[in-house]
């Protein structure tokens, strides 16, 4: 179940907001500025697609992303629990950092937790299958997938080059919790 939970960034001790709701949600990270809605990830993919797989089954919602906010590039991000990088992979994403562009992010199996670090708040979103996210450039955050990661995404990028990270340099991100 998508959930946000909201952080002082000085006092991890206790949320000061949290919901399961999708239109809570939604609400609250709209009014940051930042894109989250509940699309339908309602095509099989089997144990393990392939990113080729993923693209076809979701061609239509990147076709509409594209056509509005003018995307040049995309691809698919899947990790399992038996890659032998996700440690390594685990700890890039959790050190915080911005992109010169929107991160964006559809969802189609499995789960992780971005962590956004706006103004004087921590937002940490679980993402979940259905969920779009989109990232305002510029934003601090990070991104969790857990210990034992079971995810599927589609990545879609202003630029061709694809993901670019500006590193921050901030420990903030290892005082939050992070997915098990």
């Amino acid at each position: 179940m998508s959930a946000l939970t909201i952080y002082s960034d000085k006092d991890v001790s206790q949320p000061t907001w949290h919901s399961t709701d999708a239109g809570e949600i939604q609400q609250q990270l709209n009014a940051k500025g930042v894109r989250f809605e509940r699309w339908q990830a309602d095509h099989d993919l089997g144990a393990d697609p392939t990113p080729e797989a993923v693209i076809d089954a979701y061609q239509h919602a990147i076709d509409r992303l594209v056509a509005e906010k003018g995307y040049q590039s995309w691809d698919v991000i899947s990790l399992r629990a038996d890659n032998p990088n996700k440690q390594a992979l685990r700890e890039k994403f959790l050190s915080e950092h911005t992109h010169g562009e929107d991160e964006v992010r559809f969802f189609v199996e499995g789960a992780g937790l971005f962590c956004l670090h706006i103004g004087d708040e921590v937002y940490q979103v679980l993402c979940e299958k259905n969920d779009l996210i989109s990232v305002p450039a510029g934003t601090p955050h990070w991104f969790d997938m857990g210990s034992e990661p079971n995810f599927t995404a589609i990545r879609i990028f202003d630029n061709p080059e694809g993901w670019i990270a500006q590193f921050t340099g901030d420990a903030i991100a290892d005082g939050y919790p992070r997915l098990a």
